[in-house]
């Protein structure tokens, strides 16, 4: 089994065009070097903020390449599982204020994150069902505009939910595990910036692998290659539809959990990282998946580096500049894309 997961990903990886290999090549040095002039934690802002911005975005890409759905309500998605993270770990918090020996202190945080994703996952099946499906029934003309449409209206339906039924006031945690910080080569890192990069890690390779060696995972990348012919060899396109919208949202809204001590939920905590998952998608390649997680810490890395030499305010001009350059020279993206973009389909 190691050998066949060894050699599919030695494969993808030589898929890859020069300009992605040079861009790899560019982000690692880039890296390394800030991290010798200003300190190790620029590293880990990198692989943290990189770590669950790749959960966005993979999520992202699915509908893209998938479902051919420009989600611009996907950082709402982020939104829902702040909130449920919120409410469900301070629910764990107060058990555990009165249990103190309970396992939960532990397991609390990840039973956290399970929970923001099975409702994420919910969330996804409900949007599919009740508007996505709806419209595939009734119009298949302008589709791209008619879904962009659709999700702009659900961002601001799912934006005004929150502050009506919760509020706008920020809910937040000051952070999952306490405890001191861990040092690792002189740079401390808190436990909850581990935790969320074990949680990335994690999401990511199971996700990688499913969507590798699973039958469903080859029928979702079928349906992205080529509907009608996955319907030709029995593949049920509704159900795969429904699983990618959920797997899509599930994976945004264990981002937002992941991250709820550095954001706190709000009604428009989304806004940063649909931005920032957009950034990545359009870099990477429309509907791209593998090539989003690598993007996703080029992006994660450009904003970390914006953010301490020139400023907290700059650190979405200077990717949207980026952005705007590949638009006009490489709009295939500098990884290409691996299915048909939405314009093409």
């Amino acid at each position: 089994m190691f050998q066949m997961i060894q050699k599919s990903f030695w494969e993808q990886v030589r898929k890859f065009n020069s300009l992605a290999g040079i861009s790899i090549i560019i982000t690692i040095v880039v890296a390394l070097a800030a991290t010798i002039d200003r300190g190790g934690y620029l590293l880990v802002n990198t692989i943290v903020t990189g770590g669950m911005l790749a959960l966005v975005s993979m999520g992202l890409a699915l509908t893209l390449g998938v479902l051919n759905i420009p989600m611009f309500a996907h950082g709402e998605f982020f939104m829902i599982g702040t909130l449920v993270g919120y409410y469900v770990f301070n629910a764990i918090s107060a058990y555990v204020g009165s249990h103190p020996e309970s396992s939960l202190v532990f397991w609390g945080p990840m039973l956290t994150i399970v929970a923001a994703m099975i409702i994420g996952a919910v969330a996804g099946v409900i949007t599919e069902l009740l508007i996505f499906r709806q419209l595939r029934k009734r119009s298949r003309e302008n589709w791209v505009m008619n879904a962009f449409l659709l999700t702009v209206g659900l961002s601001v339906v799912l934006v005004n939910g929150h502050q009506l039924f919760f509020g706008a006031d920020f809910k937040g945690i000051v952070g999952y595990y306490s405890g001191p910080s861990l040092a690792i080569m002189d740079v401390y890192i808190s436990r909850d910036r581990v935790f969320a990069l074990i949680v990335a890690a994690v999401v990511v390779a199971l996700f990688w692998f499913f969507m590798t060696y699973t039958r469903t995972g080859r029928a979702i990348r079928a349906v992205s290659q080529d509907e009608t012919g996955a319907l030709i060899v029995g593949i049920g396109l509704n159900g795969i539809l429904m699983l990618t919208m959920s797997l899509s949202c599930a994976l945004a809204a264990i981002a937002g959990a992941g991250l709820l001590f550095m954001y706190p939920s709000y009604p428009s905590i989304g806004l940063e990282p649909l931005y920032m998952a957009w950034f990545v998608v359009i870099l990477a390649g429309l509907g791209n998946v593998l090539g989003a997680v690598m993007c996703s810490f080029m992006v994660a890395l450009l904003k970390v580096l914006t953010i301490e030499y020139i400023g907290s305010g700059w650190d979405f001009v200077v990717p949207s500049i980026l952005i705007i350059l590949i638009l006009i020279f490489k709009p295939s993206g500098i990884f290409g894309s691996e299915v048909r973009g939405v314009l093409d389909k």
